[in-house]
């Protein structure tokens, strides 16, 4: 199903700007803003970044190296589960085996 999307104020940094937002996603796009200006500000209040653009580099570099320090370890839990799951399964084939031969 299909949802059109609205137009949307929200405020980053004390500008605001009108997006295009399904209904279901409004709470998230907030969520999402109020975020955004929260990184800002902390970057803008340590006075080492002047004007509003390279503020808002600076917000995005950081959070997408947060979001990639997150993929990375994401991706070594998945190794490690995997890696787990057949070191199981080889002791399952080892123990069926064992019962197997027994059998005979």
């Amino acid at each position: 199903m299909k949802t059109n999307a609205k137009p949307i104020r929200v405020h980053i940094l004390e500008k605001e700007y009108l997006i295009a937002c399904p209904d279901e996603e409004r709470e998230a796009l907030f969520a999402s803003a109020e975020f955004l200006t929260d990184k800002m500000k902390e970057i803008r209040d340590s006075g080492k970044i002047v004007g509003a653009d390279r503020i808002a580099v600076m917000a995005a570099l950081n959070m997408a190296h947060e979001l990639l320090g997150q993929k990375t370890v994401k991706d070594d839990y998945q190794i490690n589960i995997s890696q787990r799951i057949r070191a199981l399964q080889d002791k399952i084939d080892v123990a069926l085996n064992q019962g197997n031969q027994l059998e005979l």
